[in-house]
């Protein structure tokens, strides 16, 4: 009896032992690495304005975001930016753009201490300073870019979005009146990123 029990047991023991996790492979907490469920970034902002007719420059602002991250490949992020200004003088009026978004984000690291990053984000988009209708656009669209980890906690992040909304004129001719005409603004950041 008691040798079919120690041959039993070195049989299942290389099994055993085949089982066990890798430490390269185990949950970052499980190595001793910092594990952070948020990250807030902060940003110099450009994006076109194609729904303002004549416009020739595009306007600068900033660009705020806060993700929530499940796991080390997706997240939710939470975007505010304002652009208060043209870059150049020549817009008809005095144009401004915000805009309120959020969605989904797709993460992964590309090489050594860059990592790449996808997000859908869907919202509002006011211009202000034109006369534009409706004051307040359903806007989103795609996005993406690059981060580039400095230390564990700050980073240096850039990317570039596509932001597709739905404006018109308020003085269009009778047959067009308030006839919202879709368009797309190209949309550009780069600043630092604090995750805690």
């Amino acid at each position: 009896m008691k040798r079919t029990w120690l041959l039993c047991m070195l049989a299942v023991a290389p099994a055993a032992v085949w089982c066990q996790v890798a430490p390269d492979r185990a949950p970052r907490a499980d190595r001793g690495e910092p594990v952070y469920n948020y990250t807030l970034h902060a940003g110099f902002a450009y994006t076109s304005l194609n729904q303002v007719n004549q416009s020739r420059y595009g306007l600068i602002g900033v660009d705020l975001q806060v993700s929530r991250q499940w796991g080390r490949y997706f997240s939710l992020v939470a975007d505010g930016a304002y652009f208060p200004t043209s870059y150049a003088n020549g817009n008809p009026g005095k144009p401004s753009v915000d805009m309120i978004l959020g969605g989904p984000e797709l993460r992964a690291p590309l090489y050594g201490k860059v990592n790449g990053f996808f997000h859908a984000l869907l919202g509002g988009e006011h211009t202000g300073g034109e006369g534009i209708t409706p004051r307040v656009s359903f806007a989103g669209g795609p996005g993406g870019g690059l981060e580039y980890v400095m230390s564990p906690r700050l980073l240096i992040r850039a990317e570039g979005d596509y932001i597709l909304s739905s404006f018109s004129l308020t003085n269009n001719t009778t047959q067009n009146a308030f006839s919202p005409h879709m368009r797309g603004n190209a949309r550009a950041t780069i600043g630092i990123a604090y995750r805690f």
